[in-house]
């Protein structure tokens, strides 16, 4: 899934620039995929917590597959309303892959959860090599259609998930009455209004949203100063590895110094990114700013993915789950969306001086939490 979405990540700018008229929406493509995204976390919930998740995981691949077959068809085509069809449709696949996640975090014990999710980002380390290299080396596979070629290789990505789907085995959810001491749940107002919920929300929301918005915009502002597809592809690459190398210790490191302050890790992270984007637009610049804010939303994501697991109980899961992913690719889907728009009217600067309130934010959110939980530690 973060193959094809590297992929997708690396050449959708570019493709939906070449398709578009107005190319402010060079980027309404990959934002679609986020709406898409964004609109599937709570009906993919509901759904695989009746027909199962291996179930729902595999209908979502057979989405995954007719996307990239509409997208390369909108290439050759030269359609940009049907490119804007298959990345929704792939949008949908990872709106159901996203909660491979929490598939993970669920079926292990609760010291092992945040290790759990670290090793099942940790798979996007291929995935940094994979996307970025295969878009350079089947982008002129079709003659006089860029990228075609690059998407029907999506195709058979999308496949190899089907299949690999097909083995997986997931322990069976307990029943409420099989959980002692608890019955059918709490409301999903008590379940949000907890500190840490709260915490988990904003981090997970706002850090996936300054990732979105800088890395969409990326692409278009190094073709803007000239720099060539190749070294595009090698920033993103190494952007990827950023997001996801760190998960192999990502989990130790939270349980060695506490979830709230690799959040604060985090956010320092990403407006170490923000400043180097300031200060200049070379090769490096990018490089180094990708790499920065890889490791940032790492940190930020699979922290308020581990927080946000120790808030709710096992019959409550589809619902807490739903409502952060809900809110996470809103979050994710205004950002990509905003992300075309600002770099094609104001430029560069202005894109990384928005990401400024957002990480204020998560910085005041995560000092907050840690003062409510430091206070319950002293009243207890």
């Amino acid at each position: 899934m973060m193959s094809g979405t590297s992929l997708i990540i690396t050449t959708a700018a570019l493709v939906g620039f070449a398709l578009s008229e107005d190319k402010s929406w060079a980027t309404l493509p990959l934002a679609a995929q986020f709406i898409a995204t964004m609109f599937t976390t709570i009906p993919a919930a509901l759904l695989m917590e009746r027909i199962g998740r291996r179930q729902g995981f595999m209908l979502a691949a057979l989405f995954g597959v007719s996307g990239a077959v509409f997208a390369t068809l909108a290439i050759l085509k030269g359609k940009f309303s049907l490119f804007i069809f298959g990345t929704v449709q792939i949008g949908i696949f990872n709106g159901f892959g996203n909660y491979y996640r929490f598939a993970a975090a669920d079926a292990v014990d609760k010291d092992f959860k945040s290790r759990a999710v670290s090793f099942i980002m940790a798979g996007g380390v291929i995935a940094a090599f994979v996307g970025p290299n295969l878009a350079n080396m089947t982008r002129e596979f079709v003659e006089n259609a860029p990228f075609a070629g690059s998407y029907a290789s999506l195709v058979c990505l999308y496949i190899l998930s089907l299949a690999v789907l097909s083995l997986l085995r997931l322990p069976p959810k307990p029943a409420a009455e099989d959980i002692p001491g608890q019955g059918p749940g709490r409301s999903l107002r008590v379940i949000a209004a907890q500190p840490m919920f709260i915490v988990a929300l904003v981090c997970g929301m706002l850090g996936y949203g300054v990732m979105a918005l800088a890395m969409t915009a990326t692409p278009l502002a190094m073709q803007h100063v000239a720099h060539p597809f190749s070294k595009t592809s090698f920033v993103i690459q190494w952007h990827v590895l950023g997001m996801f190398a760190p998960s192999f210790v990502t989990g130790h490191l939270i349980k060695r110094y506490g979830v709230l302050n690799i959040l604060l890790v985090g956010a320092f992270l990403g407006v170490v990114c923000m400043a180097v984007n300031l200060a200049g637009s070379s090769v490096w610049h990018f490089w180094t700013a990708l790499l920065f804010l890889g490791i940032s939303w790492n940190f930020l994501f699979i922290g308020a993915t581990t927080l946000l697991t120790e808030t709710y109980r096992p019959e409550e899961r589809a619902k807490a789950q739903a409502l952060n992913d809900f809110a996470v690719f809103t979050t994710v889907a205004l950002s990509s969306l905003s992300a075309g728009a600002l770099q094609s009217r104001y430029g560069w600067q202005v894109v990384n001086v928005g990401l400024i309130p957002l990480l204020m934010l998560i910085l005041v959110t995560v000092l907050w939490g840690k003062s409510r939980h430091r206070s319950t530690m002293i009243s207890t």
